[in-house]
């Protein structure tokens, strides 16, 4: 058996687990997301991928619920990425952005980090300095890479004295 649970969607926008043969809500997606349990929803018919975009209709959702997450200003930026030269390497930035962050998240609400306690001022700034780090560090392998470097000129060789005029 796969390691991976399987999520059929059918035409009718029901979604059944295979794991434990169910129909399922998107709220119980959600709650395979947040218990870090893989998944995959495919459609019933042609077996084609719809994990992601059933993950953007939980986010959407969500959302719509109270304080979101992504303002208006972060979603126009979004949109602007895509078809751009840079769109690969912005999704890898959100998406190392984004595990830095939940790895700091789990750092700042372990009981167990006295410092977050004893000074929530230095956590902050240690935080900070991480960030700032990570963004130095992905920017020059950015522009580090190959194609982005001018190729020097090369120069003629110099003729020899017995070829000189």
């Amino acid at each position: 058996m796969s390691d991976i649970r399987t999520i059929k969607k059918y035409p009718n926008r029901r979604l059944y687990d295979t794991a434990i043969s169910s129909y399922i809500t998107l709220n119980d997606i959600k709650e395979l997301v947040m218990t870090y349990t893989p998944f995959r929803v495919v459609d019933a018919k042609t077996d084609d991928d719809l994990t992601r975009a059933t993950l953007l209709q939980i986010i959407a959702e969500e959302e719509e619920k109270g304080s979101p997450i992504f303002s208006t200003d972060i979603l126009c930026h979004c949109i602007r990425m895509y078809g751009d030269s840079m769109q690969g390497m912005a999704g890898r930035f959100l998406e190392q952005s984004m595990k830095l962050f939940e790895s700091q998240r789990r750092d700042a609400t372990d009981p167990m980090k006295a410092v977050w306690s004893a000074n929530p001022m230095q956590f902050m700034q240690n935080i900070a300095e991480q960030n700032l780090n990570m963004l130095k560090t992905m920017q020059r392998n950015f522009f580090s890479q190959e194609a982005f470097t001018a190729e020097p000129a090369r120069k003629t060789p110099e003729p020899e004295d017995s070829e000189k005029p």
